[in-house]
């Protein structure tokens, strides 16, 4: 049996510049759980050429969608960017990561901390309900350097009305979109946003506290070390597969 599904590209949306989704067709083999990644590619002179790319979509959904930057002169990016519908794509069959509700103990409140395309597996999870039945609130904070990096912010708006969702998402979802270069109704870098205090306060909520809050990361690798700098000082447990603990970290964000 191959290591890779080949599957069909249904559409492609261009962002920016630097930035693009795209969705796929998705064997009915091919199981999830929320949060997870797995390795997408092409055949590049007959071979694989592959990277590590999260699920945006819900594991319910019968589509798969992935978002990703693009390097110029990134191996696997600098030919993805330009995929068409109709053409093939490679999906590993084994789905593997870190940001999954079980890793995480009990707690008042999630914080999903994403920068760039690090929202995709917080995308992923904002669509399962099994999420907001474990928190009584679900903070989703995406930081970007413009506006139009902040991708999926209608979706994100639209998921209080889903059919299904709705009821869950207006109860207990947050979101909080930040730029740094550009005016908008929330500005400033992701962990300086934190640290101070700012955006539990903005939402109403009590400052970030270990004994009642639950932090799941992706993004960028200065937010990674910030953030593990500071739960590493203030005693926090990493949480994984094996033991449930009070903050997890997606450390296979894809750069190339």
């Amino acid at each position: 049996m191959s290591a890779f599904f080949e599957e069909r590209v249904l559409s492609v949306h261009h962002w920016t510049d630097t930035l693009f989704s795209f969705s796929c067709t998705r064997d009915p083999a091919f199981r999830f759980k929320s949060g997870q990644f797995t390795m997408i590619g092409l055949m590049v002179e007959g071979r694989p050429l592959l990277r590590a790319y999260s699920m945006v979509s819900a594991h319910w959904q019968e589509d798969l969608q992935f978002l990703s930057i693009k390097v110029p002169d990134g191996p696997l990016t600098s030919r993805l960017q330009h995929i068409r519908e109709g053409d093939s794509v490679l999906i590993g069959r084994k789905p593997v990561g870190t940001l999954l509700t079980e890793s995480l103990a009990p707690g008042r409140t999630l914080y999903m901390l994403a920068t760039g395309t690090g929202l995709a597996p917080f995308m992923s999870l904002i669509r399962d309900p099994e999420t907001y039945e474990k928190f009584d609130n679900v903070v989703l904070v995406h930081g970007c350097r413009t506006v139009a990096e902040l991708a999926y912010q209608q979706l994100i708006t639209d998921l209080a009305e889903h059919e299904l969702l709705g009821e869950l998402v207006s109860a207990k979802l947050r979101y909080y979109p930040t730029v740094t270069r550009e005016a908008f109704r929330n500005t400033g870098r992701v962990t300086d946003l934190m640290f101070s205090g700012r955006i539990p306060s903005e939402l109403g909520l009590p400052p970030l506290e270990r004994a009642h809050d639950r932090v799941m990361l992706c993004g960028n690798p200065e937010l990674l070390a910030d953030f593990g700098t500071f739960f590493r000082g203030e005693g926090w447990r990493e949480g994984s597969s094996g033991e449930a603990g009070d903050y997890v970290i997606e450390k296979a964000f894809v750069e190339k």
